[in-house]
């Protein structure tokens, strides 16, 4: 990020498939609840097409005729093992992350995931202090594409939406930022294909992460703007 002033005072990102490649870590706890009732495992493509609208969604669609509460308790308990081992950071996250913090901007995670396992990644991938705001669906009366998360973030990093960016990876991300008034960027390395995000038009699409930080200087950043 350059030091030229900035109208951008905050970057708020999903988790799953932004941040994260969970995808290893998510199927094995699915066929570990799908062992516990008979069913066969699935590959790690088909369960990364229901991931990103919440885990009882994820359940839903992937133990079919099991109560989702009954398989959401049998996933936690096999994911608390297996989260940090089987999860990565995308590549260029890290140094984003550290880029963006440097530069003296606001950082906030909003993710779909349970808030608990969200909070426990950050804490084991990154060093404290980086993100300053971390929110989940137990947070809010709603989960994503409802804007409810995007807009208590906003409220706690003290920004209004023209201030503030939203990255995600999927049609659920423009959905809540366009509810929520906040431009948004995607990156096509979640389930949905480069080309479907383009075709729901966000305000931007990077190929990774390790692009962020020079779009925002570009895009967000100008001698005639400054910080409200």
């Amino acid at each position: 990020m350059s030091a030229k002033p900035c109208s951008l005072r905050a970057v708020i990102f999903d988790f799953d498939g932004t941040l994260a490649d969970s995808f290893a870590a998510i199927t094995s706890s699915v066929n570990y609840v799908r062992a516990q009732h008979g069913l066969p495992p699935l590959t790690l493509e088909e369960v990364r097409l229901h991931v990103g609208r919440g885990a009882l969604h994820l359940l839903r669609q992937t133990v079919p005729g099991v109560d989702p509460h009954t398989a959401l308790e049998q996933y936690r308990q096999h994911h608390e093992q297996v989260m940090r081992p089987l999860t990565r950071l995308m590549p260029g996250a890290e140094l984003a992350v550290s880029q963006l913090k440097q530069a003296g901007l606001k950082l906030a995670v909003c993710s779909n995931k349970p808030v608990y396992f969200t909070r426990q990644l950050l804490e084991h991938f990154l060093s404290p202090g980086k993100i300053d705001v971390v929110l989940g669906p137990e947070d809010v009366p709603r989960p994503k594409p409802a804007p409810d998360m995007l807009l208590e973030a906003l409220r706690r990093l003290a920004v209004v939406p023209p201030e503030a960016v939203y990255v995600g990876d999927m049609d659920v991300d423009i959905q809540a930022a366009r509810q929520a008034g906040i431009r948004v960027l995607l990156v096509p390395t979640g389930a949905q294909t480069a080309e479907y995000l383009a075709s729901c038009q966000p305000d931007g699409l990077l190929t990774s992460l390790a692009e962020l930080p020079e779009y925002l200087r570009q895009h967000f950043c100008s001698s005639h703007s400054s910080h409200a």
